[in-house]
C-alpha cells in the first residue's frame, strides 16, 4: 500500500550458528529504504532465546536487542537460521511462534527457518520454501506441506526465502509491495543488484553451468537421475527416456564427465543421503530408503567409499546437541 507513514517494526529472531549471508540479505534493504527515503520506514529488533547472545555461522556473535517477551508492536517476525537447525528442539519457541501467529503478526523465516516454522506448526495450508539442499529432508519430516522451489514465497501472513541473497530479493519485492516499485528499484541499485529475481527464478545453478556440460541428451539424462533418486531407474530406462542405447549414454558420460552413468547416478544418490543425514532427523534407514538403496548393507558401503565413514559415524560426527528451551550452545561447527 502506497503512502503508508507509520514505521513498520520488523523482528529477526537468530538461531545459533545462522546464515550471516542471509541476515545481511534480508536487514540491509530496510536500512537502504530508510536512506534512499530520508525518513525511518522500518525498524528491526533482534531476538533471542534466554535473551542470550547468538553465534552466526561465521562465528560472530549477536547480541539480542530485545527481550523475548517484548513484540506488542511486531508486524513481522522472521526466524534466521543456518546449518543446525534441524537439531533445535525447543516446545517453547513452538508455543512462542504460535502465539505470535494467533496475534495476526506475520511470520517468515530465511533458510532453514523454514524447518522451525513447520515445527510450530504455523506453515499448514501455505506454501513455503527452504534452501535446495533441506528441501527433500522437509518434505520428509512434513508430507503435507506445500514445499515449493522458489527463491521466495509470499502467501498471505507466511513468507519464507530460501537464503542467501534469496533474501535480497524477497525483501524488495515486500519494499515493492507497501512503497513502490521506483523504491525497491533504488535500493537494488545501491545494493549493485541490477536486476530483481522474481519468486521463481531458480535456487540452483543450470546443469550446463554447475557441470559444464552442454549436450542436451546428456543434461537430460541427468535431469531424469535427479527426479528418480528414490525410485532408481536402470541405466537402459535413463537411455530410452533420452532417446539413445545403452551403449551410446555410456559413451556420453565417459567422453564428457568421465564417468559411468552408473556411477554418477550412484553419486547424485550418495549426495542426497549426505544431506538428509546432516540436516533431517530420519533414520539411516530411513535415509538409505528414501535414496533407493534397498539394502542398509549396500547403502553402508557405498557410503564408505565415497566419504570414508559409515552413514551412522557421519551423523554421530556432526552431531550438535540440541537447543532446548533457550539453553545455549557450547560447541561449534563449521
Amino acid at each position: 500500500m502506497l503512502g503508508v507513514t507509520e514505521v513498520e517494526q520488523i523482528g529477526f529472531f537468530l538461531v545459533p550458528e545462522f546464515s550471516m549471508l542471509s541476515f545481511s540479505a534480508a536487514v540491509e534493504p530496510l536500512r537502504m529504504a530508510n536512506r534512499i527515503r530520508k525518513r525511518p520506514l522500518y525498524q528491526w529488533h533482534l531476538y533471542s532465546r534466554g535473551d542470550l547472545p547468538v553465534p552466526a555461522s561465521n562465528g560472530m556473535p549477536f547480541a539480542p536487542t530485545r527481550r523475548f517477551e517484548d513484540t506488542d508492536d511486531i508486524g513481522t517476525m522472521i526466524v534466521v537460521a543456518g546449518i543446525g537447525a534441524e537439531v533445535v528442539k525447543d516446545e517453547g519457541l513452538n508455543r512462542w511462534l504460535r502465539q505470535l501467529s494467533r496475534r495476526q503478526i506475520t511470520l517468515g523465516s530465511t533458510s532453514t527457518g523454514s524447518l522451525l516454522l513447520a515445527r510450530a506448526g504455523v506453515l499448514r495450508q501455505h506454501s513455503c520454501t527452504i534452501h535446495w539442499e533441506n528441501k527433500e529432508s522437509l518434505q520428509e519430516e512434513f508430507p503435507d506441506l506445500r514445499v515449493t522451489g522458489e527463491l521466495y514465497e509470499v502467501d498471505d501472513r507466511i513468507i519464507t526465502c530460501s537464503g542467501g541473497l534469496a533474501g535480497l530479493d524477497m525483501m524488495l519485492h515486500l519494499i515493492a509491495l507497501k512503497h513502490g516499485e521506483q523504491l525497491a528499484n533504488d535500493v537494488a541499485e545501491q545494493c549493485i543488484h541490477p536486476s530483481i529475481r522474481p519468486a521463481h527464478d531458480s535456487q540452483r545453478m543450470a546443469i550446463q553451468t554447475r557441470l559444464n556440460v552442454h549436450h542436451p541428451r546428456l543434461v537430460r539424462a541427468i535431469e531424469v537421475m535427479r527426479s528418480h533418486l528414490e525410485e532408481v531407474l536402470s541405466c537402459q530406462q535413463v537411455a530410452e527416456q533420452v532417446g539413445l542405447s545403452s551403449r551410446q549414454l555410456e559413451r556420453l558420460f565417459k567422453q564428457l564427465l568421465g564417468t559411468s552413468p552408473a556411477g554418477f547416478y550412484l553419486d547424485l544418490r550418495l549426495e542426497k543421503a549426505r544431506h538428509l543425514l546432516l540436516q533431517s532427523s530420519l533414520s539411516t534407514l530411513q535415509v538409505g530408503m528414501a535414496c533407493g538403496f534397498a539394502s542398509s548393507s549396500y547403502f553402508s558401503r557405498c557410503y564408505q567409499q565415497k566419504y570414508g565413514c559409515s552413514p551412522r559415524q557421519e551423523r554421530q560426527a556432526r552431531r550438535i546437541r540440541p537447543v532446548i528451551e533457550g539453553e545455549p550452545r557450547t560447541d561449534k561447527r563449521d
